[in-house]
């Protein structure tokens, strides 16, 4: 009984977010692709499968730690292409559900992803932030061909701006 638990044991310790060696640093041996790096420069957003699956991860490049980025990565839902605000506040990136692209936008205060391109017709790819996290620009091909769109947040947002610095218009 006691070899039962043991091996039990093994198998619980050796999970997919624990196995020994696991790396806590930049450039694993895992797959790490598609960076994005916050306006400040201390944030990286990527997409690895160091965790068992695909999925956005952030790292402090200051503190040299990941952060945690809770409901951000959904189990059914494929995430790429993260882009960061200024200090990393929100995440712009693609998430498929069911093969059809959505662009979703991550707030690390709220933690909570918000769909932005809901019922959107066409392919869209490629998202990006603006610094202070009002405009997303993305490639669409909704005229059959790829362009260039932006979408606006509108002005009642929070925008991730320095603390002191000014927004112009006033």
């Amino acid at each position: 009984m006691s070899i039962v638990l043991s091996l039990t044991g093994l198998v619980v310790g050796c999970s997919p977010s624990n196995l020994p060696g696991q790396p806590l640093t930049l450039n694993s041996r895992y797959t790490d692709e598609q960076p994005g790096l916050s306006g400040n420069g201390r944030f990286i957003a990527f997409v690895s499968d160091r965790n068992g699956s695909r999925q956005i991860v952030m790292y402090d490049l200051q503190q040299q730690r990941f952060i945690d980025l809770p409901r951000l990565n959904r189990p059914n839902a494929i995430a790429e292409n993260p882009s960061l605000s200024y200090t990393g506040r929100y995440i712009a990136y693609i998430a498929s559900d069911m093969g059809t692209p959505a662009i979703e936008l991550y707030d690390r205060v709220t933690t909570r992803p918000q769909v932005l391109t809901m019922g959107y017709r066409g392919w869209i790819r490629h998202p990006s932030i603006s610094p202070d996290g009002r405009y997303i620009v993305f490639e669409t091909s909704r005229r059959g061909q790829w362009d260039v769109e932006v979408f606006d947040r509108g002005s009642n947002i929070e925008l991730d701006i320095p603390d002191g610095t000014p927004v112009f218009p006033p």
